[in-house]
């Protein structure tokens, strides 16, 4: 058999190979198996746990399990604020069936114009893309019926709140992700949102589960408050405090009760408000809880602090005269003025008639330190310990900076400042008999513990004078409630504006409490910046203060104390500012 190769004729093949190039060859054979076999125990021994999660990362997820959010509840346990499901509607563009009639129709569904729609649709790229969140859940079954290709729903919740408006400040609200924002809801945001749970899943390049693996950790729901609120208290406050702002053509008003027993609150009210599930096109003026947010210098509301501070040190009784006349008083080149000269007043009168002139005679015997702490004893120039967000301390300044004319003047509210719940809860102390409580807003059956200020008997001759204001010849007969004794204090104070007063712009404001002789609760009304042609607070908190009070100890069970006959209201005495 012949060779079809002359072997000896090619030079190639004839020349001799050297050996460590075979060597070589087999040599690099055999690294590149060491090499693999090492990248192999590499993968599969010493690195797997990160390749592993490299792998689960493309298949497996972690699906959370949503707690239901805790219920908010007045203290009768009617609802303020409650989680429903709202399912929220998601798909992956790439996988849209483009059917032009089922996308109109999906749009209508959605409340959106085909255009938004189709424009979060018109990344083919994208696997996940929210078309909208949380929407009823009649909704999401009509959609599941269009059955479109690449559309999917998501299990969430949102909340409701049925008191509406009424309510607001006080529940507050959450966010698309039920994280609370305001109020009550962002307080006890720890408590309200309970505990997510979780599972373990691998799923398909659609989105779909295909298996449950590892155990799956159960939601804990959030806890349900109950809190001190009375939602016919607070509804009533509200329409009333509404009804006034509109009829005063005023620009705010807020109203706080607070039952003086249990130091909780019954009621916080503000208008304008807002309907907390339904927050389109809302403005900070309706948001800012007005309550605690907001302060002013206190005007006229501060004497009985005063008077009470003058008969705790045995400088006045309330019999004891004071000259008032000629109705003016100069004190470090400053004018203080009566709005009406009344000559010699009672100290019973001065507060009955609201005389500053009186009220700064007996301040200025009186050393600053010692009316400084009398209005911090009560809570001014302190943070009030509620859990609200936004709380605010005022100002009262230190009394070693205080002036003589700054002294005279802070003694009928000037130079001070306050918000509506300090100045209800500094009236406690007048309705207690002499001591302050802390105040809450969780519902409370226990009488709460107080720190004592002045003397029972000293609260006692202050509470009268309080419900004299409220007679012929006060400065808020407009108060009288039918069926109820009260007693009260007016408040008119100009606005600050720049660095001085607004001429025509101011605050009217009424505190009082109710039955005068043995009190339940304390009311605390302002209207903020009247301009209907009225403005002293007589006329235009009072009759707020008025109809909350008889509402309020009607629905709380607390038996008239009074004849029930309609009252008879007389001109009040114009206020002093």
């Amino acid at each position: 058999m012949s060779r079809s190769v002359a072997y000896a004729s090619s030079p190639l093949l004839a020349s001799r190979t050297p050996v460590w190039r075979s060597k070589f060859i087999v040599a690099a054979i055999a690294l590149g198996f060491v090499g693999l076999a090492g990248r192999a125990a590499w993968v599969q021994v010493f690195a797997n746990d990160f390749f592993q999660r490299q792998g689960e990362v493309r298949f497996a997820r972690t699906l959370a399990l949503p707690a239901n959010r805790g219920r908010i509840l007045d203290r009768n346990g009617q609802l303020l604020a409650t989680s429903v499901p709202a399912p929220s509607i998601w798909a992956i563009p790439e996988d849209i069936d483009r059917d032009k009639a089922k996308l109109t129709r999906l749009a209508a569904l959605l409340a959106m114009p085909l255009s938004d729609l189709e424009k979060k649709l018109e990344d083919e790229d994208k696997t996940f893309v929210w078309l909208k969140r949380q929407v009823d859940e009649a909704v999401a079954v009509q959609i599941t019926e269009l059955n479109i290709k690449g559309v999917y729903q998501r299990k969430e919740y949102k909340r409701q709140y049925p008191e509406g408006e009424a309510a607001a400040h006080v529940v507050g609200f959450t966010n698309v992700e039920d994280q609370g924002q305001e109020g009550i809801e962002l307080a006890f945001e720890k408590e309200l949102a309970g505990r997510a749970g979780s599972r373990r899943v691998i799923k398909d390049r659609l989105g779909r589960v295909v298996e449950d693996v590892g155990e799956q950790v159960p939601p804990v729901d959030g806890r349900d408050l109950q809190l001190s609120v009375d939602n016919k208290v607070q509804f009533f406050a509200y329409q009333k405090l509404r009804d006034a702002v509109l009829e005063h053509k005023a620009k705010a008003g807020s109203v706080i009760v607070l039952d003086v027993a249990t130091g909780e609150v019954l009621a916080l009210v503000n208008y304008p408000s807002f309907v907390p599930d339904k927050r389109q096109n809302l403005s900070g003026a309706q948001l800012r809880n007005r309550v605690l947010t907001d302060t002013f210098e206190p005007g006229s509301t501060m004497k009985p602090f005063v008077i009470a501070l003058a008969l705790e040190k045995g400088l006045v009784r309330p019999e004891t005269p004071i000259q008032t006349a000629p109705g003016r008083l100069t004190i470090g080149g400053s004018t203080i003025s009566d709005a009406h000269p009344h000559g010699v007043l009672t100290v019973n009168e001065v507060i009955q008639k609201s005389s500053n002139v009186g009220t700064v005679k007996m301040a200025m015997q009186m050393q600053p330190r010692e009316m400084w702490e009398m209005f911090s004893q009560v809570g001014f120039g302190q943070k009030p310990q509620v859990p609200f967000p936004g709380a605010v301390s005022g100002r009262l300044r230190a009394y070693k900076t205080w002036r003589p004319i700054e002294q005279a003047t802070m003694s009928y509210g000037y130079g001070i400042s306050g918000s509506l719940f300090q100045l209800a809860r500094a009236y406690t102390v007048f309705a207690r008999d002499g001591d302050v409580p802390p105040i809450t807003m969780l519902k409370s059956s226990q009488a709460a513990a107080g720190v004592r200020v002045i003397d029972p008997k000293t609260a006692q001759a202050v509470r009268n004078m309080l419900h004299l204001v409220t007679l012929p010849g006060g400065t808020a007969p407009k108060a009288q409630t039918m069926g109820y004794s009260v007693g009260g204090k007016t408040g008119t104070a100009h606005k600050q504006e720049g660095r001085g007063y607004a001429d025509k712009k101011y605050r009217g404001f009424f505190v009082g409490l109710a039955p005068a002789e043995k009190p339940r609760i304390v009311v605390a009304v302002m209207i903020d910046e009247p301009s209907g042609g009225r403005y002293f607070g007589g006329d235009v908190a009072a009759p707020v203060f008025s109809s909350t009070v008889q509402q309020t100890l009607r629905m709380i069970g607390v038996q008239p104390d009074m004849s029930v006959k309609p009252q008879v209201f007389v001109q009040a005495v114009e206020e002093s500012f």
